[in-house]
C-alpha cells in the first residue's frame, strides 16, 4: 500500500548549491567549547545546513556518557546565533520535546531505541501537536517496515509538516564490517510505500568507523537519497561516545569534496531507449526467475509429501549447511556477493519450509517461528 502523507517538503529545502541536505556535528555534547569550535569549523563548509548534537545520550551502560542533558540546549542556541547554522538533536521522551522546544532547536530525530516502542513514539507526538518544528524518525533497531511507518505515521498525525526518516542501519547478532545493517532494501520500500517522504542517510551509525564513511554516503547519493548525516567532532579520538566513527570538520570537508552527485532521471531520448531495453531483458529474467522458483517449490513440496508418508522432520540441518556451502563457492565465482547469496537462500529456503508446512498439515498455513 502506498501512503500519502500531507507534508512540507524536506526535499524542498535544497542544500548549499542544490545538493542534498547536510546535517553535522558531534556524536555528544561535552563541553560548551567543545560545542562552540567544532559548530564554528561546520559553518565554513558551506554544505553544512543543520548542527547536529545529542543532548540525552541513551546508552546500554549505565556507567558510560549519558549526555549534558538541558545545560547543553543552551550551546545549541548560542551556535545556532553564531553561526546562523541550523540546531537540532534527539529526543526520546515528551520532557525533551518541551525543553528542545524552549530553547528554540530547530530539527528533532526520534533515535532507534526509541521508534521501536509504539508507546514512547505517540507521547512523543502528542507533545508535538500543533509545533511547527522540523521531524525525523530513524528506523527502529531491528529492520521492520511496519514499525518504521507506524512512527512516522504517529509523528504526522500530530501536525507536523516537516518530517523525514533517517536510514541508520540494523543491528544484527552477524559480525560484519560495519556497525550496523545497511538492508538498503528497507528504505527503498520506505521510499516505495511513502514516495512524497524525504529520507536521510546517517552514514556514521552504519559505518561504526570512519574509514567507510565515504563509500556508505556515496550509495545513499546514488540510492537519491534526500539528505546526510554525518558525526563530526573537533577531537574524535577524544570523543566521550562513539568516537571510532567521528570525524574532523576538515575531514568532513574533504570527504564531501569526493562524493559523486547523479541525476535522479534524465530527458535524453537515446539513453531513455537504452534504458527502456536492458529494463525488458529485466523483466524477461524476472519472469524466469518467478518460473524457476515455483517449479522448486513444487519439487518442495514432492519432498514434503515424502517427508510425511514417512515421518521425517521438516528441517534436515546438514542438508541446508550442504546447501549454503555449495550456493556461496558457486555465488562467488559468478561475481555475487556473500550478501545477495545469503538473502536470497534464506529467503529460498523459509518458503520451502512453508510449502512443507501445509503439506504436513494437510493444507492450512503454519509458520513455525523457530526454524
Amino acid at each position: 500500500m502506498v501512503l500519502k502523507l500531507e507534508t512540507t517538503q524536506i526535499k524542498d529545502w535544497k542544500g548549499y548549491k542544490g545538493r542534498p541536505f547536510l546535517i553535522s556535528g558531534p556524536c555528544s555534547a561535552e563541553t560548551e567549547e567543545q560545542v562552540m569550535e567544532t559548530a564554528r569549523q561546520l559553518a565554513k563548509i558551506n554544505q553544512v545546513s543543520l548542527f547536529r548534537a545529542g543532548i540525552w545520550k541513551p546508552r546500554t551502560r549505565p556507567n558510560s556518557f549519558e549526555g549534558i542533558g538541558i545545560p547543553a540546549l543552551k550551546w545549541l542556541r548560542n551556535v545556532k546565533q553564531e553561526t546562523g547554522l541550523l540546531v537540532g538533536t534527539e529526543v526520546a521522551n515528551e520532557k525533551h520535546v518541551y525543553e528542545a522546544l524552549k530553547y528554540g532547536i530547530d530539527m528533532l530525530w526520534i533515535g532507534a531505541r526509541t521508534s521501536v516502542n509504539p508507546f514512547t513514539v505517540q507521547e512523543i507526538a502528542d507533545a508535538l501537536n500543533g509545533v511547527d518544528v522540523m521531524v525525523l524518525v530513524k528506523n527502529p533497531i531491528n529492520p521492520d517496515i511496519e514499525l518504521w511507518i507506524g512512527a512516522i505515521e504517529r509523528v504526522a498525525r500530530a501536525g507536523i509538516k516537516r518530517i523525514g526518516a533517517i536510514h541508520r542501519g540494523f543491528s544484527s547478532y552477524e559480525k560484519t564490517s560495519y556497525r550496523n545493517q545497511p538492508n538498503w532494501q528497507l528504505p527503498i520500500e520506505l521510499r516505495r510505500r511513502i514516495p512524497n517522504l524525504p529520507i536521510f542517510c546517517d552514514p556514521s551509525h552504519i559505518a561504526g568507523a570512519r574509514e567507510y564513511l565515504h563509500e556508505i554516503s556515496q550509495k545513499a547519493l546514488d540510492l537519491n537519497f534526500d539528505g546526510l548525516m554525518l558525526e563530526s567532532h573537533i577531537n574524535p579520538d577524544k570523543a566521550l561516545s562513539d568516537a571510532a566513527q567521528q570525524v574532523t570538520p576538515d575531514e568532513l570537508n574533504e570527504l564531501l569534496c569526493r562524493l559523486i552527485l547523479r541525476n535522479p532521471s534524465t530527458d535524453d531520448p537515446r539513453l531513455l531507449d537504452v534504458l527502456g531495453e536492458l529494463r525488458q531483458q529485466i523483466d524477461v529474467f524476472d519472469d524466469h526467475l518467478l518460473d524457476l522458483i515455483e517449479r522448486r517449490m513444487q519439487v518442495a513440496e514432492k519432498i514434503g509429501e515424502y517427508k510425511k508418508a514417512n515421518s521425517i522432520t521438516i528441517l534436515q540441518s546438514a542438508r541446508w549447511d550442504e546447501i549454503v556451502r555449495r550456493v556461496m563457492i558457486k555465488g562467488r565465482s559468478k561475481g555475487l556477493s556473500e550478501e545477495i547469496i545469503d538473502t536470497i537462500f534464506k529467503a529460498i529456503h523459509q518458503e520451502s519450509i512453508n510449502h512443507q508446512m501445509r503439506i504436513m498439515n494437510n493444507g492450512v498455513d503454519v509458520k513455525p517461528e523457530n526454524i
